[in-house]
């Protein structure tokens, strides 16, 4: 779910990339992110804003918006759920089970400046 600041009667968001992934962001978000290697407590800056919106105006990148960035706080490091890779081909008795547990970072977004 999406918690917004509200500004002049609008919401502000950002669309961001980081981790080879798009997100849209607004103040005061948690967004949970591919891993970066940033100690707890640390700013975060994403300075590769792609489209701004609300506030009554839109800014659009091409393909990133020059200056804009979005200032964010590293809330740590957590493992995602469980994904499980099973293979199998029939008549030939053949399995095969792995399991993975990808690791990300959680983010708590400040402020999203236009540049």
């Amino acid at each position: 779910m999406l918690k917004s600041a509200v500004f002049g009667g609008d919401k502000i968001y950002a669309i961001v990339e980081t981790g080879g992934k798009q997100y849209r962001v607004s103040p005061d978000q948690t967004l949970e992110v591919e891993r970066l290697d940033v100690p707890e407590g640390d700013t975060v800056e994403l300075d590769r804003v792609l489209f701004i919106g609300g506030d009554g105006e839109a800014l659009v990148g091409n393909p990133v918006i020059g200056g804009a960035r979005v200032l964010a706080t590293s809330l740590g490091e957590a493992k995602g759920d469980k994904v499980i890779v099973f293979r199998y081909k029939n008549k030939i008795r053949y399995r095969n089970k792995r399991g993975h547990r990808q690791t990300f970072t959680r983010l708590l977004v400040k402020e999203i400046v236009k540049g």
